[in-house]
């Protein structure tokens, strides 16, 4: 799927599967996994006090090419917060990986509910910790799973605000009157070429490298998280997702679809999917949406 300059990346394991799906959640906690079924879209107001609602949908695919799901997305409304995470390592590694991502962010908010312990950010840096942390400790107990990893997006609302955890390649945009922005940077050797003007973001988009991903949850010491903070505005559509979506949709189309306010989020997502799957769909797609009301 995706690999780390300089690391195998070679490993199996084995937790859970998730075939070709929609409307899954994955939910953590300490000690219980539990899937639910997200059977609409969900309205609901923030554990900390935010003047506005916000609406939300997940979606994850399998997609064309892969024998099983790597990526998981979590939308948990009671703690204000929403992710996705995309595994590596291959055959089910990917799968350990990314579900511990999900494990971890949900104990650091359970823990500290109420935000009186520390600060949206703050948790968000120790959430990235945690799950390296409990991946690290995965592959000295087992070995032969080294080289597991994930990428992964956390964004958080809090008060007036939102709050995002970033590695790797999979991205968060966000849709503001009518422009969509990329809010994350992806941590790869293409987008590094691209900086320093070597390659253009054309030539990045089929380069043989562009796979190679310099930073992922799992694979260091401690992560090196991208925390970025700003304003939720009223009408802002957030939208996290896996490198599955945007390695085939241009973020032309990715705004044409997310600007159509007449069709629900389910309506969205479910169509930037199926357009990864028209384009190839060679890997695991998944999207996640998130507009303020």
């Amino acid at each position: 799927m995706i690999r780390v300059a300089d690391s195998p990346f070679l490993r199996t394991a084995s937790i859970m599967a998730f075939g070709p799906c929609e409307n899954l959640i994955y939910f953590a906690s300490k000690q219980v996994a539990q899937l639910s079924c997200h059977l609409g879209i969900r309205r609901h107001f923030n554990w900390l006090p935010m003047k506005k609602r916000f609406i939300s949908f997940g979606v994850t695919d399998i997609g064309l090419r892969r024998l099983n799901n790597e990526d998981v997305y979590l939308i948990r409304p009671d703690l204000s917060f929403c992710l996705v995470a995309d595994g590596m390592g291959g055959a089910a590694a990917g799968e350990v990986a990314s579900s511990l991502f999900s494990e971890a962010a949900v104990e650091i908010f359970l823990k500290n509910g109420n935000h009186t312990a520390c600060a949206p950010d703050q948790m968000v840096q120790q959430a990235f910790e945690l799950a390296n942390k409990k991946m690290l400790t995965h592959v000295d107990r087992h070995p032969h799973h080294e080289g597991m990893g994930c990428t992964a997006e956390l964004l958080v609302f809090s008060g007036e605000k939102y709050f995002l955890g970033h590695v790797g390649d999979s991205r968060t945009y966000r849709m503001r009157n009518g422009n969509l922005q990329q809010l994350t940077e992806d941590h790869s050797f293409v987008q590094e070429q691209v900086n320093r003007g070597l390659i253009t973001p054309a030539e990045a988009r089929k380069h043989e490298m562009r796979n190679v991903i310099l930073r992922a949850v799992g694979i260091e010491a401690r992560p090196r998280v991208a925390i970025h903070q700003g304003n939720a505005a009223s009408g802002d559509l957030f939208m996290l997702c896996s490198d599955g979506l945007t390695d085939l949709v241009e973020d032309e189309m990715i705004q044409e679809i997310m600007a159509i306010s007449k069709e629900s989020l389910k309506w969205r997502a479910k169509k930037l999917v199926e357009l990864a799957k028209t384009a190839g769909g060679y890997d695991n797609i998944t999207v996640v949406l998130a507009q303020i009301e």
